[in-house]
C-alpha cells in the first residue's frame, strides 16, 4: 500500500444504529484503486451495513465518506452511482422476464429511444475486457446462478462503476464458477478498479485478496495485506480468541447400513421432474455429505425420507439394530418418528418449517419432544433443560429461555434450531445448511457437534455448500446432478475439483456404492 496514493474512498468514524444495536461503531476503512480488499468478520459483525452506507442503501448517523479525496454525501444508490460505486448483492435484483441487455439498463435515463443493438454491442465491449460471458439475449429465467451474478456484475460496470462491492459473491457458486469469478475480478484489478469482497470463506481471501480489513462487533479492528497474515490470525481478529480450524474426522466405527434409498424419483407440485433413480445406503456412525448446486434435489431427497415429501416410485427402507427391515415410504413424519426413527431435519427455510417465532426457546423445544408428555398437561422442564443447554452450548445471544424466537438474529435462530435438532438424541440426523449464515466460532461447534452424534453410533445425512467443508468433515459424498446420481466418492481420497466437476456434468463412471 503506498502511502503517498490517495484512497479511492475513505470512511471515517462512520457509525450506524438500528433502534438500540449499533451496527457501525466509529468505523475507519480505505479503499485503494487497483486492488481487491477482502472485508471480513462474523455475521453481525456489520460489514454488509458498512458497504450499504457506502452504495446508498443505508445513511449513516455519523461520520464522513471521501471519495477521491472529496468529501461526498451519499443518500441513495443513484447518488452511489454517480461516483462509481456499484454493489452487488447476495440475492439478486434481476427481472426475470427480461433479457440480460433489458436489465442491464433498467431505470436508466437514455436519452430518446432506446437502441437495443448499441446497448448489446457495448455490453459485449465490457464482456470482452474482463473476460464475462453474458448472452444479452438470453432471458433470466433461463440463467444459472453464475448467469445471474455475471449480469449484476455488467449491469454495475454499464452504469460506469469502478469502486465495486461484492457480498458474497460465491456462496453458490461450483469452484469451476468460482475460478472464472476470480479471473474476472482479477482482470479489473488490473484495469485500476477498486474491488472489495465481502466473504467468511478464508481459503478464498488468502487466493484472491491484497489487503484484508476485519470488524468485529461493528468496530474496525484493523488492516494488512494478505501476503503478511494467515487464516488463523485473520480468524482470531475476527472472534476474538483462538478458534481451532480444523474438522476431526473420526474414523467410522462398525458402520452398518441405517437407510436403504432405491431408484427414488420425485416431482414438484408443478410436475417437475427433482429428483430421477436415486440410489445409496446411509450408514450408522456415519457422515454421508450431499453435494450439488442449489435446486439440485438436495432439500426434496431430505424431505422424502424424512417423510414431507411425495414420492413417485422407489423405496426407502430403515433397517433396525436387529437387521429386521421396515419401508419407510406410505408413513407421514409422525409414524416414522413412532417407529423409533428419529429424523431431524434442519431446514432451508429456518422460521417458515422449523420454528414458530411468536414462541419462545422452551415452547420451541417442547415442538419436537412434546411426545414425552403425558395426560392433557405438558411437562415444561424437560424442553426447558434443553433450550438452557442449546443456549449454553451454542452461545446462543438471547436475553433469556422466555425471549420469543423471531427476536434473535437469524444466525441465532439457525442455532436454536440445529441445537434442539441434535439435543433430540436422533438414529438418523438429516441436515440441510446447517451452518448457513453462522460466523466460524459457531460453525466448527456445529460440526464438533455433528461429529459426535456420528461417533454415537447415528447415520447423518449432511447438506452443505461450502465444499471444504464436505470434504473435510464427511465420510463419503453423493454427489447430485440435475436431480440424479453423478457418483459417491471417498470423503478422505476425493478432491475439491473431481466434486465440482461431477456437480455440472453426470459422472457415470463413478460407481454407486
Amino acid at each position: 500500500m503506498d502511502e503517498n496514493k490517495t484512497p479511492a474512498v475513505m470512511m471515517r468514524d462512520i457509525t450506524k444504529r438500528f433502534g438500540t444495536t449499533l451496527a457501525n461503531d466509529k468505523v475507519w476503512l480505505d479503499i485503494y484503486r487497483g486492488e481487491i480488499l477482502a472485508l471480513l468478520g462474523e455475521n453481525g459483525s456489520g460489514k454488509t451495513t458498512l458497504m450499504n452506507m457506502l452504495s446508498g442503501i443505508y445513511f449513516p448517523d455519523d461520520g464522513q465518506i471521501f471519495v477521491d479525496g472529496k468529501e461526498v454525501l451519499i443518500r441513495s444508490p443513484k447518488d452511489a452511482f454517480d461516483l462509481g460505486i456499484g454493489m452487488i448483492h447476495q440475492h439478486f435484483k434481476l427481472v426475470d422476464v427480461f433479457t440480460a441487455a433489458e436489465n442491464i439498463v433498467l431505470g436508466l435515463n437514455e436519452e430518446g429511444r432506446l437502441d437495443m443493438k448499441a446497448v448489446a454491442a457495448r455490453v459485449k465491449k465490457i464482456c470482452d475486457a474482463y473476460g464475462f460471458e453474458v448472452d444479452p439475449e438470453q432471458k433470466v429465467y433461463d440463467m444459472s446462478v453464475s448467469q445471474k451474478q455475471t449480469v449484476e456484475i455488467v449491469k454495475v460496470l454499464y452504469r460506469g462503476a469502478d469502486i465495486l462491492i461484492l457480498d458474497e459473491p460465491t456462496a453458490v457458486l461450483t469452484p469451476q464458477e468460482t475460478d472464472k469469478l476470480f479471473a474476472v475480478l482479477r482482470n479489473m484489478r488490473a484495469d485500476g478498479k477498486a474491488v472489495v469482497i465481502i466473504t467468511h470463506k478464508m481459503h478464498e481471501v488468502e487466493e484472491l485478496s491484497d489487503r484484508v480489513a476485519v470488524l468485529r462487533h461493528g468496530q474496525f479492528m484493523g488492516d494488512m495485506l494478505t501476503k503478511n497474515t494467515d487464516a488463523q490470525e485473520m480468524t482470531n481478529m475476527m472472534v476474538g480468541h483462538s478458534v481451532t480450524l480444523n474438522i476431526e474426522r473420526p474414523e467410522p466405527e462398525n458402520p452398518q447400513p441405517r437407510i436403504v434409498v432405491k431408484d427414488l424419483t420425485v416431482r414438484s407440485v408443478d410436475g417437475f421432474l427433482k429428483l430421477e433413480d436415486v440410489s445409496f445406503t446411509a450408514n450408522s456412525g456415519e457422515i454421508l455429505g450431499i453435494a450439488g448446486i442449489s435446486g439440485c434435489g438436495q432439500k426434496e431427497l431430505l424431505e422424502a425420507i424424512a417423510g414431507l415429501q411425495p414420492v413417485e416410485k422407489g423405496s426407502i427402507v430403515y433397517i433396525h439394530d436387529d437387521g429386521s427391515e421396515e419401508p419407510l415410504l406410505g408413513k407421514d413424519p409422525l409414524a416414522i418418528a413412532d417407529m423409533g426413527v428419529t429424523l431431524s431435519f434442519v431446514p432451508e427455510d429456518r422460521l417458515g418449517m422449523g420454528l414458530v417465532g411468536s414462541m419462545d426457546l422452551t415452547d420451541n423445544m417442547m415442538l419436537r419432544s412434546y411426545r414425552r408428555g403425558k395426560g392433557p398437561f405438558l411437562d415444561r422442564t424437560f424442553p426447558r433443560r434443553r433450550a438452557e443447554w442449546v443456549v449454553q452450548e451454542l452461545a446462543v445471544a438471547t436475553p433469556g429461555i422466555a425471549t420469543p424466537v423471531r427476536r434473535l438474529s437469524g444466525g441465532n435462530v439457525q442455532k436454536v434450531l440445529v441445537g434442539r435438532e441434535i439435543a433430540s438424541a436422533p438414529k438418523v440426523l438429516l441436515t440441510a445448511y446447517a451452518v448457513r449464515g453462522l460466523d466460524i466460532g459457531a460453525s466448527y461447534t456445529i460440526y464438533d457437534m455433528i461429529n459426535l452424534q456420528k461417533e454415537k453410533g447415528v447415520a447423518v445425512v449432511y447438506v452443505g455448500e461450502d465444499l471444504d467443508v464436505l470434504l473435510e468433515l464427511c465420510d463419503r459424498i453423493l454427489v447430485l446432478c440435475g436431480g440424479k446420481v453423478s457418483g459417491i466418492v471417498e470423503g478422505r481420497s476425493t478432491s475439491k475439483r473431481e466434486v465440482g466437476l461431477m456437480m455440472t456434468q453426470l459422472g457415470g463412471e463413478k460407481k454407486h456404492e
